[in-house]
């Protein structure tokens, strides 16, 4: 069955690999994107990956309901939304909270109540799984406690129950995916993560280090109570979770609404930061300095998943390991040394 399909965040590191395998499934797309951390040249590259014209971009922020007006016009009735839209940074969270609720928060309110008009209500949403906060026990799983620390994992499980209410109300049908860390690009090199100015996550800071854009890498603790003292997470191929939005959908569109899911999705395996970087001279050749500085705020000593849920209902499971994690993201950072704004 082919669909129809409404992306938030389209253009965003793991809305553009999402569009790449949808699009290669024979899905057709309507994008929505402000561009605020993204670039229109990754849209471009995924059709070109593709050798497929069916995506269409309405640009605009998801806060204006007629720039989402605009996009369920835009042709055929839309089947489904995936929604990557909003803002991910744990540290700029704290700094801004109010930013955070407006844009994660309310955008979203403003796309459900766009959605009940148009009378699509198949929605998955990109979770986290910093709403578990700081748990003891491990690996997590979906009926645990959430306990949110920070305000970007606050406006996540917010959303959540809002369209759990939504589901409870009347027709919906909603999948919520709390990702845990995802990372690599996709094997071609020609999209991947591309964060404007110092990466928040470790991944990129990695291979711009490899790149020499970065002279070391700064690790945020080590005196975590982990085996090495730094953080430990659960780290997981894009294109493992790409493939993950495409199983979720289809899985709700064949079910009967009401329908609500939470999944983790995660490869059930905890690497440290020390892991990563080991892991990536390993694959690379490439030695990376780096420096111990203080923790960050909002982050938490360790994330890793139990994705036995995943797999029994979704039929789910993450195919890729570190090595590739490395290899592609290491692939992209050469082809790209500016990201998107390199010279051709």
């Amino acid at each position: 069955m082919t669909c129809r399909i409404l992306i938030t965040g389209g253009a965003g590191f793991i809305g553009s690999h999402t569009c790449l395998v949808l699009l290669e499934q024979g899905h057709s797309l309507v994008v929505v994107d402000n561009f605020d951390n993204s670039s229109p040249e990754a849209l471009r590259r995924v059709q070109e990956l593709a050798a497929s014209d069916a995506l269409q971009l309405v640009e605009g922020d998801l806060r204006n309901p007629d720039v989402l007006d605009r996009a369920f016009r835009s042709g055929r009735p839309v089947d489904g939304v995936i929604h990557f839209a909003g803002l991910k940074a744990v540290g700029e969270s704290v700094a801004d909270p109010l930013r955070y609720w407006d844009v994660n928060l309310n955008g979203s309110r403003v796309l459900a109540a766009v959605m009940e008009r148009h009378g699509c209500r198949t929605l998955v949403f990109s979770s986290t799984s910093t709403v578990y906060g700081e748990p003891e026990q491990f690996p997590l799983h979906e009926g645990m406690a959430t306990a949110p620390v920070h305000p970007y994992a606050q406006t996540k499980l917010a959303v959540e129950q809002m369209l759990g209410a939504l589901c409870r109300s009347g027709s919906w049908r909603v999948a919520c995916l709390r990702y845990f860390n995802p990372v690599g690009a996709h094997p071609s090199g020609r999209i991947g993560e591309d964060p404007l100015g110092i990466p928040n996550n470790l991944f990129p800071f990695i291979t711009q280090v490899a790149a020499g854009r970065r002279d070391k890498l700064r690790v945020f603790g080590q005196d975590y109570p982990t085996p090495d003292g730094t953080g430990i997470r659960d780290y997981l191929h894009v294109m493992d979770l790409a493939e993950a939005h495409g199983v979720t959908l289809t899985h709700l569109l064949n079910q009967e609404p009401p329908t609500q899911l939470t999944v983790n999705i995660g490869t059930g395996t905890g690497l440290s930061v020390l892991d990563v970087i080991k892991g990536f001279e390993q694959a690379t050749g490439i030695t990376i300095p780096y420096e111990v500085v203080a923790r960050r705020p909002g982050d938490v000593p360790r994330l890793q998943a139990c994705p036995r849920q995943a797999e029994a209902v979704l039929g789910w499971t993450a195919r890729r390991g570190l090595v590739e994690m490395c290899r592609d993201g290491w692939a992209w950072q050469q082809a790209n040394p500016m990201g998107y704004r390199s010279a051709p």
